[in-house]
């Protein structure tokens, strides 16, 4: 009988367009491939040895919560030996949340014993669609270099196009005006270049976690805007605050630091008299009543 081929499960598991982390069974990575270096920014030498939430990918789900604090999808697979599936945010190197799909299945010894974990995360942010996106909008210069969200230049027509749709097909839509808290002590305290990682981080945030229909845009230093498309009221508000809990719950690391921001939103539904104009200016005044409520807040009007 022919002998089959060697088979070396490490170099299929390297080669998968997925990332995928082994832990033991205190959660601490034992392997992290390529492509999760590729996806989260970290390499396997910035991991292996340490445990996830450590300042690592800390996990957190679509309502702002901490998993890596409590049962994540890992924990309970190795509590309960079984696998499990969810889609969350995880933690980029670069600060912001990327939204994966997570499938974590439980490892066992010889005799059957719960070793440990695998998971497998998969980017779910439509990345391939949306760098050739970037690109497009590089060319007609209508991107902001550093954030690579729209600049002002091209969101000031897409809010006379959102008129235009919302008159031709009677559809309601919405507008956010974010802005970053305390944005200038950071730029004063922690210099320029720690400013802009911080609008890239935000930017990042907001960008995965509106939906791909939507238009944002950088509006101003550290003002991003939203035009949210078929939303009423109750829509925008949990849209706008599920954006608020994401960047709250993002970070960035220098050294042994972590550099958390909050933002205050102001967000409004189109009514029929509005134009551009008006919209954008009601949108900038719930902004600042949210600054001055106390910062890190939605306030609707």
């Amino acid at each position: 009988m022919p002998s089959l081929p060697s088979f070396d499960p490490t170099h299929l598991i390297e080669s998968m367009p997925d990332g995928v982390y082994l832990s033991d069974a205190s959660r601490s990575i034992t392997f992290w491939n390529k492509a999760a270096e590729r996806i989260t920014g970290f390499t396997a030498a910035e991991v292996v040895g340490k445990n996830c939430s450590d300042n690592i990918l800390t996990h957190i789900d679509a309502s702002g919560n901490n998993l890596c604090k409590g049962m994540c999808p890992l924990a309970r697979c190795i509590k309960d030996d079984k696998p499990y599936e969810a889609e969350v945010f995880l933690h980029h190197k670069s600060g912001y949340r990327i939204p994966v799909l997570v499938r974590v299945s439980p490892l066992h010894d010889e005799s059957g014993k719960v070793t440990g974990g695998m998971e497998l995360f998969t980017d779910i942010s439509n990345k391939a669609a949306l760098q050739e996106r970037i690109a497009e909008l590089e060319q007609l210069a209508l991107v902001d270099n550093l954030t690579k969200v729209s600049n002002r230049h091209h969101t000031l027509p897409s809010l006379d196009a959102i008129f235009m749709e919302k008159e031709r097909y009677d559809l309601s839509f919405g507008v956010m005006m974010i802005d970053i808290d305390d944005f200038k002590t950071i730029n004063d305290t922690k210099g320029h270049e720690v400013g802009d990682a911080v609008l890239v981080m935000v930017a990042g945030t907001l960008r995965n976690a509106l939906r791909p229909y939507d238009h944002l845009g950088r509006w101003g230093g550290e003002e991003f805007l939203a035009i949210v498309r078929n939303v009423d009221a109750g829509a925008l508000l949990s849209l706008a605050n599920r954006c608020r809990l994401l960047i709250e719950q993002s970070y960035l690391t220098r050294g042994d630091a972590v550099l958390r921001v909050t933002v205050s939103v102001g967000a409004t539904v189109a009514t029929p008299e509005d134009n551009g104009k008006s919209i954008v200016e009601r949108a900038d005044k719930l902004q600042y009543a949210s600054k001055n409520a106390g910062k890190n807040r939605v306030t609707m009007g």
